[in-house]
């Protein structure tokens, strides 16, 4: 059966292919049945892409999307997707390993700003229908995430299934991932390389609302807007479930003025109205144009009035109106100058579950902006984020590692982690930790170890046993993983060549002091015993 797709999915190519078919077939099928890309020989690669005139970027996204039409037929999703990973393996060799050929790349490539050669894409930031670094990461109702563009151009030729999973779709809506896309911007600054930019997505603004639903909102507005408590919580309910179902109600609260009103209502006392008014502006800050009117509108203070003061599912969802509000890099700016920061310390510190989890994401997403890293240093974030990595059982260890690894980049954060004792907890993480985890520790370490305490930390590292564990990272983990581990080992053994040196140079000078002592002593006894020799004058008497 996989056998059969390979031939289908390459027919075109076999058409115009020379004599060799066996040789190609053998090609394929050895790039098909390799357990990873660092297995794959290079000329092998070249031949299929040659073979195959799948030379440019373009190439490969159209036959990346031929793949996933003739899936959509019914053939098995594993199959599909060992398909995805033979055609990304003959794109990362395009990319990275024959500029020539991936000369004609088209615009969606990335390029680093160095003009140094292209770190291979982590697959989890590739769109599984392009094979490319994902601008704009959306949610389908699969739970996988596609580019926008990609995914909508499968909607509208009628497909009706996850290109990925085959699973047939319960609904077309599309959700955006903005954690995703907070992690792709955080790998491209972390490799010099430009964070791609959104399109326009003017096509993608959500239908009008019917007359009915405008005199709805309206309705709704003057409730929320008059001075009985009742009419108050009732409308802030209302508002708070109509954005909540979909884009066009968002866009229609919106555009009916409605935000003003319920950032007006932040500050109020009732429990339950505060609830739904921040509850409400979570729902309609989805809906990118919101973003800017409830920034506009000042509603920034009356969250972190919120997130500060109210009850627990409030600042729950606070934190995360903030996070995605923060999604825009410049409101990052105004967050961090409205106190938020310090308060989302305190949630992640004392927080119910839920609310950890929001707060820490929020303060991830802030502190991509380097002016909020020494803000969220000095408000005790570090001995948190460090209690968290002992507590397994909070599930909060990836997140705390995330966060560390961008902090430990800041001259602040790198002292405070240095001075609380950080390296057992790290090394424990890389021995015991996910992949993920063992990557953001790695790079915690590697900025640790740099610098004016770089021979302390790397000889408590080394006490704690870090060697091996490094050895078996730069193997088996993540390419960033690799590299960290790569790099962190380069520094253990100048440091241990080092410490080699110092000690042999330490025992050849106590050798020498030795044996200048023992020459001494020996000298001194040489001449005391010729003094013995001499012969002794008498007294003779007059």
């Amino acid at each position: 059966m996989q056998v059969e797709l390979v031939h289908a999915q390459f027919k075109r190519a076999k058409e115009r292919s020379d004599s060799s078919d066996d040789d190609l077939f053998n090609d394929l099928i050895s790039v098909y049945n390799s357990s990873s890309s660092a297995n794959v020989d290079p000329d092998i690669l070249r031949r299929l892409s040659e073979k195959l005139q799948l030379v440019t970027i373009h190439d490969l996204n159209q036959e990346s999307l031929t793949l996933h039409e003739m899936a959509s037929g019914g053939d098995p999703g594993a199959i599909v997707e060992k398909m995805s990973m033979l055609l990304k393996r003959i794109k990362d060799f395009v990319q990275t390993q024959d500029p020539e050929m991936g000369a004609q790349a088209s615009a969606t490539d990335i390029s680093p700003k160095d003009n140094s050669t292209c770190p291979v894409i982590p697959d989890d930031f590739r769109c599984p229908i392009s094979l490319d670094l994902m601008k704009d990461p959306v949610i389908v109702a699969t739970g996988q995430t596609y580019e926008r563009g990609c995914i909508e151009r499968w909607l509208e030729a009628g497909h009706d299934t996850c290109p990925k999973t085959q699973q047939k779709l319960p609904s077309k809506s599309l959700t955006p991932n903005y954690v995703l896309r907070s992690l792709i911007t955080q790998w491209c600054e972390a490799n010099g390389i430009e964070p791609p930019k959104r399109s326009a997505q003017l096509s993608n603004a959500p239908v009008s609302c019917t007359a009915a639903e405008h005199n709805n909102v309206f309705e709704l507005l003057q409730k929320l807007s008059s001075q009985n408590l009742e009419d108050q919580r009732g409308a802030a309910g209302m508002l708070r479930q109509l954005a909540k179902r979909s884009a066009e109600n968002r866009a229609c609260i919106g555009d009916a003025g409605a935000i003003p009103v319920l950032v007006s209502l932040l500050s109020t006392t009732d429990v339950s109205t505060q609830e739904h008014v921040v509850t409400a502006l979570l729902n309609l800050s989805i809906y990118e144009e919101n973003k800017a009117r409830i920034i506009t509108s000042g509603a920034v203070p009356g969250i972190v009035h919120v997130l500060k003061r109210g009850s627990m599912e409030a600042r729950e969802n606070s934190a995360a109106t903030l996070f995605s509000l923060s999604i825009v890099d410049e409101n990052k700016v105004t967050i961090g100058a409205s106190g938020a920061i310090p308060a989302l310390v305190l949630l992640l510190s004392n927080g119910s579950q839920r609310g950890k989890k929001d707060a820490a994401t929020a303060l991830f997403n802030l502190c991509i902006y380097q002016g909020n890293k020494g803000k969220a240093v000095r408000a005790g974030l570090v001995p948190i984020l460090l209690e968290l990595l002992t507590e397994t059982e909070s599930g909060m260890v990836d997140e705390a590692l995330a966060i560390l690894a961008i902090l430990s980049g800041h001259p602040e954060g790198k002292a405070a982690i240095g001075a609380a004792s950080a390296i057992p907890v790290l090394v424990r993480v890389i021995r015991n930790g996910s992949a993920r985890s063992k990557e953001n520790a790695a790079a915690v370490m590697v900025h640790l170890c740099n610098g004016e305490q770089q021979q302390q930390h790397l000889a408590e590292a080394q006490e704690q046993g870090i060697v091996s564990l490094l050895e078996e990272l730069a193997e088996s983990g993540t390419d960033r993983g690799k590299r960290k581990a790569i790099q962190l080992l380069e520094r253990m053994n100048r440091f241990l060549k080092q410490q080699s040196q110092a000690q042999a140079q330490a025992e050849a000078m106590a050798q020498a002091q030795a044996q200048a002592q023992a020459q001494a002593l020996v000298q001194a006894q040489g001449q005391a015993d010729m003094r013995s020799l001499l012969p002794t004058s008498s007294h003779i008497p007059d």
